[in-house]
């Protein structure tokens, strides 16, 4: 017993030395597995598949698109870019897409896919790539050579937008070989991107225009002599096959008699006119965008305000701008080439004339190019359906464009809500038909469903 007594002691040490012991290579462990992880992560944190596009915010396109919209936004009677606004639109999120779709592995460039674009550049094996860098780099690239000739201030603030996100993100990156190799690629696929879109006929849009004699369109007041992209709708098209099935049966067949369909479509236009509304009023005037944002620009605005809101990733912002820019842009050629193919005279010329109002204004001025179809109403049409397909049906969103100027802001229960009051708009203002309006969205619904179904971003 006394044996067992002395032997205690002793146990009782070697068990307090076996749970220092354990403790102790515990310890060592965490602290190896600990070291081991760190290593991994400073070996692999230059991996760019570890770091794919959908792990950054959407700052630097998104503060992009406000710089653009900066550009884009005139004063009354001023459209320096014409038709371009939505176009450069379509170029910079294509720019967008292919400069971070490296890093989203379930998708996969458009080359092949839109016409005659140039192949992309690849990205280097197994080294990283700052996802945010790249975009930044390819928009800075994008807009500073489609706004080439706005004014001083603004490409200075195109400089400081450029240089400031990327002293944030050289600073995030941490490593110059990755921060530079990540500007390079940006500006790689911009470059392309720009010099494919040079070659797209936008720069031959205007040359000399012969008149139609009437009762086919010609220019009336405030612009008598105004022709506006006669051959817009000549410029090479983004998707082969996208405008299929999407043409509407012609408007009425011109005709002066009373019991006439066209007589009863351009009186409608009157009648409206006769009984406007604080309301109706307020939309027509909402929708001209004068002073602000002309030839489809309001929708990059309505574009940026949804994604101050949602403030996704990169990845789906990229996504969300290449599938509603290129919808919008498809239907503003088609838009154009029906103009000037139909050539229906604008509601002014007739009421004065055959209606006998000849003392008659419209609310708002009447446009320098044909009246059907509608190209607000068009556009409508492609932004809706692209914007639905991203937040569904039942989106509701409020418009706080022309909060500068006074305007009251404008909601909806859904993209197709609004699209249909731009319709309406158009017709309340006297510069369009019922008809022009309605088929123009339509139309542009169907370009833009047509885009969404040929383009297959996702790998099969």
């Amino acid at each position: 017993m006394k044996s067992l007594i002395k032997l205690v002691p002793a146990l009782l040490l070697l068990v307090f030395i076996s749970v220092v012991f354990y403790s102790c290579q515990k310890d060592i462990r965490t602290e190896t597995k600990a070291q081991e992880e760190s290593q991994f992560i400073a070996a692999t944190q230059d991996k760019g598949h570890l770091q794919q596009t959908k792990t950054f915010s959407c700052e630097s396109a998104l503060k992009w698109q406000d710089m653009q919209l900066r550009i884009l936004r005139l004063p009354a009677g001023v459209n320096p870019f014409g038709l371009n606004g939505v176009r450069n639109f379509a170029y910079c999120g294509i720019a967008l897409y292919e400069s971070v779709v490296p890093g989203m592995p379930a998708y996969q460039s458009l080359y092949g896919q839109l016409v005659d674009m140039p192949e992309m550049p690849s990205t280097e094996p197994g080294s990283a790539y700052h996802w945010p860098t790249c975009a930044n780099a390819a928009l800075a690239y994008m807009n500073k050579h489609l706004y080439i000739n706005t004014s001083a201030a603004n490409i200075a603030s195109m400089d400081s937008l450029e240089n400031a996100l990327n002293a944030t993100y050289q600073s995030d990156v941490n490593n110059d070989e990755t921060f530079q190799r990540s500007k390079d690629f940006g500006r790689t696929v911009a470059e392309r991107v720009f010099t494919w879109s040079t070659a797209d006929g936008s720069l031959n849009v205007n040359p000399p225009y012969v008149m139609a004699a009437l009762p086919l369109w010609q220019p009336t007041a405030p612009n008598p002599t105004g022709v506006v992209g006669p051959y817009w709708g000549n410029n090479r098209p983004f998707v082969q096959g996208s405008t299929a099935g999407t043409a509407s049966p012609l408007p009425p067949s011109y005709s002066i008699d009373p019991g006439s369909a066209y007589y009863a479509m351009v009186k409608e236009v009157y009648d409206i006119s006769q009984a406007l509304t604080p309301s109706q009023s307020a939309a027509a005037i909402y929708f001209n965008d004068e002073p602000g944002f002309k030839a489809g620009t309001h929708y990059l605005s309505i574009f940026s305000q949804i994604m101050h809101i949602e403030d996704p990733q990169l990845d789906f912002y990229a996504l969300a701008q290449v599938e509603t820019a290129i919808s919008m842009a498809e239907s503003q050629i088609n838009c154009w080439k029906i103009k000037y193919t139909v050539l229906l005279d604008r509601p002014i010329r007739y009421i004065r004339n055959v209606l006998g109002h000849t003392t008659w204004t419209p609310l708002i001025p009447t446009h320098p190019h044909p009246d059907f179809p509608s190209g607000h109403s068009q556009n409508a049409g492609a932004f809706a359906a692209a914007m639905t397909s991203l937040f569904g049906d039942n989106y509701q969103f409020t418009l706080h464009t022309y909060d500068n100027i006074g305007l009251p802001p404008r909601s909806y229960n859904s993209f197709n809500e609004m699209a249909e009051d731009i319709g309406r708009s158009r017709v309340i203002g006297g510069i369009h038909y019922t008809y022009s309006c309605v088929e123009a969205k339509n139309q542009g619904r169907k370009i833009a469903t047509n885009i969404l179904n040929i383009l297959k971003f996702k790998k099969d």
